[in-house]
């Protein structure tokens, strides 16, 4: 079985748990995913089975939108409700003040990684250091936070919802501190939801109980998602038979002999490659120095 089988994460999973659910329900030995999500996060993850688990290091659209609860008037150790509390607080905020701190958090900015992260220092991730109760100095790093808005605020309990799209290795736990500190009254993140990942989302989700049924009954295929689809933001390229061939036996292509002939390409210019019955073949990059377009990544095999 070859493809992506998109997962609703339920809470209290790891992203390893769901594999281990997805692996024994369709007896596939090769599994991989997209991107961890939090165990208290839940939404889309996207599970690769088969040829689609040479995927994982490949994938084009790293961009996710969450939708986020939080609380004002709490720290915690790990940034969210389910974490040790620091500081509690009486939080008086009115929703023209989060409005209008908002934009801070908007475009390139600068994060730290919480302690509480899979992040790596001196070859330990952060949170086995945070368990030891050791806290370490962090790099901050550059996000992006494409759309960030406040669809729900309930000035007397404090509590209010973010629906954002944000680039790869975006904290909403780290945004939601920061928006807390920039208000003088602390945040904490009371809940996450992951609403779109690597092009898919909740539509294209199914629950760990629907995929249990649906291998039961043996229409698991019909929720099984071509490996092509993690791969939409490249250009399609078909090719003649001859091509296929070649392609599919690890050949390079003369670039002038294909539909690419005549077009000015930088170089590095990545194609998913097609037979013309339309079966996906794999992913070819141009060198423009030799005029040949050379394997990528093969998923034919």
């Amino acid at each position: 079985m070859n493809g992506v089988i998109v997962i609703d994460k339920p809470q209290g999973f790891t992203s390893f748990d769901v594999i281990a659910v997805v692996r024994k329900a369709t007896q596939q030995r090769k599994t991989g995913h997209t991107g961890t999500l939090d165990p208290n996060a839940t939404g889309v993850l996207p599970v690769l089975l088969g040829t689609a688990t040479k995927a994982q290091d490949l994938i084009v659209n790293h961009d996710k939108e969450y939708i986020a609860d939080f609380r004002l008037g709490m720290t915690t150790d790990t940034l969210d409700i389910w974490g040790q509390v620091k500081s509690e607080q009486e939080s008086r905020v009115t929703r023209e003040q989060i409005e209008a701190a908002l934009p801070r958090f908007r475009g390139a900015i600068q994060q730290i990684p919480p302690m509480f992260s899979a992040v790596q220092k001196n070859g330990q991730r952060l949170y086995d250091l945070a368990r030891k109760g050791i806290e370490v100095e962090r790099e901050p790093r550059s996000v992006t936070v494409y759309s960030l808005e406040l669809t729900a605020f309930d000035e007397a309990a404090q509590c209010g919802t973010l629906t954002l799209r944000c680039s790869k290795g975006t904290y909403v736990r780290t945004l939601i501190d920061d928006l807390g500190a920039l208000l003088g009254a602390g945040a904490v993140m009371t809940a996450l939801r992951r609403t779109f990942a690597c092009g898919y989302t909740l539509a294209d989700c199914v629950t760990l109980e629907e995929l249990k049924a649906l291998c039961e009954s043996g229409e698991i295929t019909e929720k099984l998602r071509p490996t092509e689809s993690l791969f939409t933001g490249y250009e399609a390229l078909t090719v003649s038979d001859a091509q296929a061939k070649r392609f599919k036996n690890g050949g390079a292509l003369d670039m002038s002999r294909t539909a690419l002939r005549g077009r000015e390409l930088p170089g590095k210019t990545v194609f998913r490659v097609k037979e013309k019955a339309g079966a996906f073949l794999g992913l070819g990059i141009t060198d423009k120095e030799s005029g040949l377009l050379k394997i990528y990544k093969l998923f034919c095999q």
